[in-house]
């Protein structure tokens, strides 16, 4: 694949300085891959939100490998974390799954009807099948695997011979965290304070509705606590999932460096004496999991989001313990912002929440989505479209394509589609013939989907270059058909009239009799999209004496307005509808003959 090489684009001065920071930090040597990080908790459906979380990082490596430079992005499944709560909205599950509540995500039963072991290979299933549809390429690590098999043994136990100095640099932080709640202003704590006002500002920037809130919150954890000694006790990193009720209702109440002897109680009653060399059923509390991890792995990048930029966040905490604990860096990586949603219409698998890059994949192609994440700086704040919106983002990357064939488009906006369409792999699947999805949208609405009757419309939408088999307008042709069955309300759908309106064809003025009579008399010789959107708009132009190229006044907008809205009355009952050409190929010039009265 060609290398990408404009730097006005935010993934390649991004690659350029992961690239430095790896050579600086020796971790560049022929055949040692660059690391770059996300991290995704299978708590419940993965959102849209949560996959910035991988498309920033997929960019950037990505756009490294293209230079010929050896990189690998990890992804980390923390399906070992507990189950926190009772996500809102999926089917069929209820408040008996409160039982499992502080129980490892990979121990918890998986949805009814599901086909997988657990609740997290359950979500992580249908990311996974998500991110191989978007072409991202990674290796996958389950820290359930990871710690149940003994691979962080040896670092979980020095952070327990290191727990007090763990515990001076999270106490640091927690006086920090005291400070900003209530409010203190606190001198020599700028930093802090300037990472609190960012975070203000970006999430006055994204405007978050009701589900980029939902997206917010468990999209990190920085929320989980960091192991502070209930009441006052010791100190310990290290949470066991207790052996009898399987959760972590548990406190460690002591740890013998020597022996590795640790003893723990349970909220269940439970209590024992276990050799943590030898135990693999639990782990290190989070804020000293992640920076265990980023030395473990030699992770150069990995980005943030917004929740992880505060004081006493995993992210900023986690700068410190890795470089005075476990001896590395912080992998160096910009703060993401949200991703909000623009109109969510009947998402089954989203009640009550926010709809993931699945449902996402069900109404828009791949490239398209991927074009979302690499087109926008990962600080800038963007929406999705589920709702009307969606047609004109297709309009802009189709007009983008356009450009690009004709050499007009920006640097910056031909690296971004050449993200969106290819990895360092190759090109992605992308629809032979890429018709307008308005226009796709609006006949499968109008036929219901019928396969002959929407090929005979797309074929003669053009007919010096006609349509041949409706294989050439797919994917995009069936994201469009589930676009409008799933999300246009029932009373925004076009329901072409049966009979004509009799009433209304009789009260018409002469004036209407007489723009409907021309619109009738050019059908045949305007029959193609381009031709009847030409004969539409020229009627009201005749009928003022105008010639049918002659630029639109005030007054003449006004009454093609008028005109439109009596063909819409006439043909769906209604006052506005689906792009009238659109419609009047959809209908068929015989049927249309008999609803305006011809």
């Amino acid at each position: 694949m060609a290398q990408t090489t404009h730097e006005a684009d935010w993934v390649s001065r991004i690659a350029g300085e992961v690239i430095a920071e790896a050579e600086r930090r020796g971790l560049s040597a022929p055949g040692k891959a660059i690391v770059c990080a996300s991290g995704l908790s299978p708590s419940g459906p993965i959102h849209l939100g949560n996959l910035r979380e991988v498309m920033v990082p997929h960019l950037v490596a990505d756009e490294i490998k293209r230079r010929g430079v050896e990189c690998e992005h990890l992804i980390s499944w923390d399906d070992y974390d507990r189950f926190r709560k009772v996500p809102a909205g999926v089917e069929g599950v209820d408040e008996s799954w409160n039982e499992h509540i502080g129980r490892p995500l990979t121990a918890v039963p998986a949805p009814p009807g599901s086909p997988y072991a657990s609740w997290g290979e359950h979500f992580k299933a249908a990311m996974e099948a998500s991110l191989l549809e978007l072409g991202v390429q990674y290796r996958g690590i389950s820290q359930t695997q990871m710690y149940t098999s003994g691979a962080y043994r040896e670092q979980i136990l020095f952070a327990m011979r290191e727990r007090a100095r763990i515990d001076a640099v999270l106490d640091r932080y927690r006086t920090l965290e005291k400070g900003a709640k209530g409010g203190e202003a606190t001198e020599g704590k700028s930093p802090q304070k300037n990472a609190q006002q960012k975070q203000k500002q970006q999430k006055q920037d994204a405007a978050p509705d009701a589900a980029e809130v939902e997206a917010v919150e468990g999209s990190g954890a920085a929320a989980e606590d960091d192991g502070s000694g209930a009441g006052g006790g010791e100190y310990f990193p290290y949470k066991p999932y207790c052996t009898a009720c399987g959760r972590d209702l548990t406190t460690v109440t002591g740890y013998d460096d020597e022996t590795t002897e640790l003893s723990y109680t349970c909220a269940c009653g439970h209590g024992e004496t276990v050799l943590l060399r030898e135990f693999d059923h639990g782990k290190l509390v989070w804020k000293v999991d992640w920076p265990m991890r980023w030395a473990y792995e030699g992770v150069v990048f990995e980005p943030s989001g917004v929740d992880h930029q505060s004081p006493g966040s995993s992210f900023v905490v986690g700068g410190r313990l890795v470089k005075e604990i476990f001896g590395a860096e912080q992998p160096i990586g910009p703060m993401y912002a949200f991703v909000g949603i623009s109109g969510m219409a009947k998402m089954s698998s989203s009640k009550g929440g926010v709809p993931t890059p699945a449902d996402a994949l069900q109404i828009m192609e791949a490239p398209l989505l991927r074009w979302m994440y690499a087109r926008r700086k990962p600080n800038q704040s963007f929406k999705v479209a589920f709702d009307q919106e969606i047609q004109r983002t297709y309009d802009e990357w189709d007009a983008l394509g356009r450009k690009i064939t004709d050499g007009s488009a920006q640097p910056a906006d031909v690296a971004a589609h050449t993200r969106a369409s290819s990895t360092a792999l190759g090109p992605l699947p992308m629809t032979p013939r890429p018709l307008p999805y308005r226009t796709l949208a609006s006949v499968t609405d109008i036929t219901g989907g019928q396969e002959e009757q929407t090929l005979r419309i797309l074929s003669e939408l053009d007919p010096e270059h006609p349509v041949h088999a409706l294989d050439e307008v797919r994917p995009r042709l069936d994201r469009a058909q589930r676009w409008i069955t799933t999300q246009v309300p029932a009373e925004q759908r076009t329901r072409v009239r049966d009979e004509p309106d009799a009433e209304l064809l009789a009260s018409l003025e002469d004036e209407q009799r007489t723009s409907l009579r021309m619109l009738l008399d050019g059908l045949d010789e305007h029959w193609s999209l381009d031709g009847l959107t030409q004969l539409v708009y020229g009627v009201p132009k005749i009928q003022a004496g105008l010639a049918p190229d002659a630029k639109p006044t005030p007054e003449l907008k006004v009454a093609q307005r008028g005109f439109f809205a009596l063909l819409y009355r006439l043909l769906v009952g209604r006052d506005t509808g689906p792009r009238l050409p659109t419609l009047l190929l959809a209908v068929g010039a015989e049927r249309v003959r008999k609803l305006l009265g011809g």
